[in-house]
């Protein structure tokens, strides 16, 4: 694996635009070479999503994130302003927080950070403000030299951001065009209903890969069938992309975004079908819905027509979370049917948006095992202003009986195809050009950063 660069995004040898079938090489999932050249030529280069606003609250509040040799601090320095610095201290180089055993990542609320090894201390600016002994030095310690070295921070949809890039273009440019689909979706106004994270044994994009297409909803997920067509589309949008579902002519504004069941009765199917979410994922809807969808059969005629169903039901939950103080977003129907189920934020971070509540994904590297990743999933939705919950992360092992039934589903194929991505009889990935284009998309840009490992037409694919 060969250096092509040192700033931005690198050029890939074979290069392809995403018009056709491709295929993948496998090394990107279980090279070790590959996972250790992905600090420098990735993880070093973009932007990352490390946390919530709402998890640092006051002036001093900070928290840690963690990806394979970096740590870095973020702490909030103002009413509105942030701070981030790398996690080690400029005179010996130990890490100045740590992570308690067993959590995720530190954090709290802190006006100075002192080392543990010598008392080095500095302020929440990372300005050095006492080094003991410090006239040793005889002059040679400086403001300059004793400054933690900066990380760049910034925020977008409720999110904090950092990257370790000194040259980074600004976060807003970084995110288009997924800021301003997104935007409408008021995410920085949710609040997490749950949050769980776990090490799982896969690799990172593997994990990313089993939420990014519905491809897979009809075979992983087959109780969802009787609800329903569930195929859906993937676009690429330069660094991102997005999917959603297909949906009838006549219910495309909004049927890529909330999907009516589509039964014999689609009152009874979307009532059925929205019980049995909210059930089993506990995400991706909310109790207004499944409220409002249960009286459809008292509401509505038998002879209904879809498109009436899911008018009324949709007008019904808004009245409804209206009430309890809950405003719904108002958003263009055209831009709500471009804007798809969920956006794919290059390279590790999956923001599933809905009109009140949003599920998301994010996997990273755990050490430099191609085959271990740290996996993350939040549930988000709107509260009434005052009842907004305070959770905590929640380390769940794949069968904790807290992920209930759907989510599992995806895990047993995290696992697998790992596994199967070692074989001799496999040299990689084809993924559905029009289902799965998220994924092609995924790597055609990795290719841009690592130098290596670009889709090539499925024609010329090759062998390992």
């Amino acid at each position: 694996m060969t250096d092509s660069g040192n700033n931005g995004a690198r050029a890939a040898e074979g290069d392809v635009a995403l018009t056709g079938p491709v295929a993948i090489p496998v090394e990107a999932y279980v090279s070790e070479d590959y996972a250790r050249a992905e600090r420098d030529r990735l993880w070093r280069k973009v932007w990352q999503q490390a946390g919530r606003v709402e998890d640092l609250p006051r002036v001093g509040s900070y928290l840690t994130y963690d990806i394979l040799d970096d740590s870095v601090i973020v702490v909030r320095t103002g009413p509105d302003s942030f701070k981030a610095h790398h996690n080690v201290c400029m005179h010996r180089g130990r890490r100045l927080v740590d992570v308690p055993e067993g959590a995720k990542s530190a954090c709290g609320q802190r006006k100075s950070f002192v080392c543990g090894f010598h008392g080095w201390t500095y302020d929440r600016d990372g300005t050095c403000i006492h080094a003991p002994e410090k006239d040793d030095w005889r002059g040679a310690l400086t403001p300059e030299n004793t400054h933690l070295a900066t990380v760049s921070v910034d925020t977008w949809g409720g999110w904090v951001w950092i990257n370790m890039d000194p040259a980074c273009e600004p976060l807003r440019d970084y995110l288009e065009p997924a800021a301003t689909m997104l935007d409408p979706f008021r995410l920085q106004d949710m609040r997490c209903k749950w949050r769980k994270w776990l090490h799982f044994s896969c690799n990172w994009k593997v994990a990313m890969e089993a939420f990014n297409e519905t491809y897979h909803v009809a075979t992983t997920h087959p109780q969802f069938n009787k609800f329903g067509n569930f195929r859906g589309w993937a676009m690429a949008h330069g660094k991102h992309s997005n999917i959603g579902y297909d949906a009838p002519p006549d219910l495309e504004e909004t049927q890529s975004k909330i999907r009516l069941g589509t039964g014999d009765d689609p009152r009874v199917s979307t009532a059925e079908m929205q019980t049995y979410t909210l059930e089993e994922t506990n995400a991706t809807t909310t109790q207004t819905l499944v409220n409002a969808a249960r009286r459809l059969v008292d509401e509505l005629p038998e002879d209904a027509p879809a498109g009436r169903v899911l008018e009324h039901w949709l007008s019904s939950a808004r009245r409804d979370d209206a009430a309890r103080g809950v405003i719904w977003p108002t958003i263009d129907p055209e831009h709500l049917a471009k804007s798809g189920t969920a956006w794919q934020i290059f390279p590790n971070f999956q923001i599933g948006q809905g009109l009140t509540t949003a599920l998301c994904y994010a996997a990273r590297p755990h050490g430099y095992d191609p085959d271990m990743c740290i996996f993350e999933a939040a549930c988000y939705e709107l509260y009434p202003k005052g009842e907004e919950p305070h959770t905590e992360w929640v380390h769940a092992p794949p069968d904790d009986p807290g992920w209930r039934s759907v989510l599992p589903q995806d895990f047993s194929n995290m696992a697998a195809v790992q596994q199967g991505m070692k074989s001799l009889g496999f040299s990689g990935p084809r993924p559905n050009p029009y289902m799965e284009r998220a994924t092609a998309n995924l790597h055609s840009n990795l290719a841009r950063y690592m130098g290596t490992g670009a889709p090539r037409p499925l024609a010329t694919e090759i062998k390992r």
